[in-house]
């Protein structure tokens, strides 16, 4: 359900200065097909340019979250990992095992939150799920 998020159009629209080390840091963002860690970010930004150090990194990634460009999460591995912010919702399955992260969409699901919100006299406006499994096929 990878999709492809331009953070460096979206620094520009959030009124943003784009330095060449932020732009290099958009760019790996955008290309990422998982959920980096602050290390992860900097192994990749620093293999295109070694002048990133790893405070940039973590200036970076603090900026932009700020500015609901980043979406952090923890998925129950100690470490804090980003991806841009969706436009669309999504939820995540995380393998307990592995640490590998699946986004998907279910349009029952989403129903049944709203739902229970609603029977609880909520209307509901926001909310995250992340499920935790193991893959069947590695049970046996």
């Amino acid at each position: 359900m990878q999709r492809k998020i331009d953070v460096e159009a979206l620094c520009q629209e959030k009124g943003l200065r784009v330095t060449d080390q932020r732009r290099v840091i958009a760019q790996v963002l955008t290309e990422a097909e998982d959920h980096p860690d602050v290390e992860a970010l900097h192994a990749r930004a620093s293999a295109i340019d070694p002048g990133i150090s790893i405070a940039t990194v973590y200036r970076t990634v603090r900026l932009f979250e700020e500015a609901g460009i980043l979406e952090r999460h923890d998925f129950g591995d100690g470490r804090a990992r980003y991806e841009a912010a969706a436009e669309a919702h999504h939820d995540h399955l995380i393998d307990v095992e592995t640490g590998r992260v699946i986004e998907f969409v279910d349009a029952e699901l989403e129903a049944l939150q709203k739902r229970i919100a609603e029977k609880l006299g909520f209307r509901l406006v926001d909310h995250r799920m992340e499920l935790y499994g193991v893959a069947v096929d590695r049970q046996r």
